[in-house]
């Protein structure tokens, strides 16, 4: 998944940033560009060193310990020093520890080190930064050593010069921090960003087979009537008209009702949305006596055991669960033991959940192996386990074969 592009106006922001938050392709290995803002900034460090280097200038003049060469080479080794500071994105930490020596023979080149040193400690890692800092520190009590100030004692100009270092060490911290302050939330945001992105297709893939199931459940039920007419039709060709039209008849309404069924889950998938309410309505624990009619219609010894008094009230989700439980109970029985008799059993009561059970006994004859048989019972299996339920399929002692499943039904 790509992740957005930096935002914002970029010539605000430091290049060093704008690289890490966005390196951008082929930026591997290349020195990013300066921004308005870098040109800017260099241009005040320059312009910050130069007017240290001439304050020291001044004081290297009035030295009276400091010989007339002796001045004019520390002016000339600070101009050059302050000169490179424009090598500091380049280079920053040979320049910072060419700054060590230059500083010991020049007073002026102070202000190219300190910017040379604060370079080092915001743009390389803390451990070069406190090397450069500790031997800035070092050089500092010697070279006030051959070179005492003229106007304050010792122990004072290298206290105050100390407590300068430390200000510009803690000063680039600062900024240090800030910056990895702000590549942190990027770098957080990016992750929430991948992570949405991977909960988003999650859920996609659960709605997807959530339809899966769906479709396996109803399309299964409509297209098992229509091979158990299709085939009385082909094997009894010498039935009585009225049975023969009886069979079209289910077989042209199986049909219509799979069509529109599969309208209606291609429907929810269409949606926007992916929620069910998108869609049309689902079956519910209401509509199970619809369905054991229709299967009645189809030939089927069905016998329907319903304790539950106001299907209305049991849970649309629950409802709809058992309907599909039965629902794929009838199939397996039509497929796989033609001619017996099934008992659907539904009991329950808010508090206690709702106990769905399909029992069929032994088939009268052999049944004809069937492709692919189980997938209904583990998507089932799944369905009840998500409803917060359970199901359980055994043959039983008379050679049938049950369903048998417990959904939760809350107290009202």
């Amino acid at each position: 998944m790509s992740v957005r592009t930096f935002e914002g106006r970029r010539w605000l922001f430091p290049s060093a940033v704008i690289h890490e938050l966005d390196p951008g392709p082929g930026a591997a290995g290349r020195r990013p560009r300066r921004t308005a803002r870098d040109w800017l900034v260099d241009f005040s460090c320059f312009v910050l060193a130069v007017l240290l280097g001439v304050t020291a200038a001044k004081t290297v003049w009035q030295d009276p310990h400091v010989s007339h060469g002796l001045a004019v080479t520390d002016q000339l080794v600070g101009g050059l020093a302050c000169a490179a500071v424009w090598l500091r994105r380049r280079r920053p930490m040979g320049l910072a520890i060419a700054m060590i020596p230059v500083s010991l023979v020049s007073d002026t080149a102070g202000g190219a080190a300190m910017v040379a040193l604060f370079t080092v400690v915001v743009h390389r890692p803390f451990r070069y930064g406190a090397w450069i800092v500790g031997a800035n520190l070092a050089a500092t009590p010697f070279f006030y050593w051959l070179r005492p100030d003229p106007d304050l004692p010792y122990l004072a100009v290298v206290a105050l010069v100390t407590l300068f270092i430390l200000l510009v060490t803690s000063l680039a911290l600062f900024v240090r921090s800030k910056r990895q302050l702000m590549l942190s939330l990027r770098d957080r945001a990016r992750r929430a960003e991948t992570e949405a992105g991977l909960r988003a297709e999650r859920a996609q893939r659960l709605a997807r087979e959530a339809i899966a199931r769906e479709m396996h459940d109803v399309l299964a039920h409509r297209l098992t009537l229509l091979s158990v007419h299709a085939g009385a039709l082909e094997f009894r060709p010498d039935a009585p008209r009225e049975e023969i039209a009886r069979a079209a008849g289910v077989i042209r309404e199986s049909a219509h009702e799979a069509l529109q069924d599969l309208r209606e889950i291609i429907g929810v998938l269409r949606a926007a949305d992916g929620d069910e309410a998108g869609g049309c309505p689902q079956p519910t624990l209401g509509a199970l006596e619809a369905l054991v009619g229709e299967s009645r219609q189809a030939g089927m010894k069905v016998v329907l055991d319903n304790h539950v008094g106001d299907p209305s009230a049991v849970p649309a989700s629950v409802g709809r669960t058992a309907y599909r439980i039965a629902q794929e109970g009838l199939t397996n029985a039509r497929k796989h033991a033609p001619g017996a008799e099934v008992t659907v059993r539904v009991t329950g009561a808010p508090g206690d959940g709702l106990d769905v059970t399909v029992h069929n006994p032994a088939p009268e004859a052999e049944a004809p192996h069937v492709p692919g048989s189980g997938q209904g019972l583990i998507g089932l299996t799944e369905r009840a386990t998500l409803a917060g339920g359970r199901l359980e399929h055994r043959a039983t002692g008379d050679g049938g074969f049950e369903v048998r499943a417990w959904l939760p039904w809350g107290a009202a």
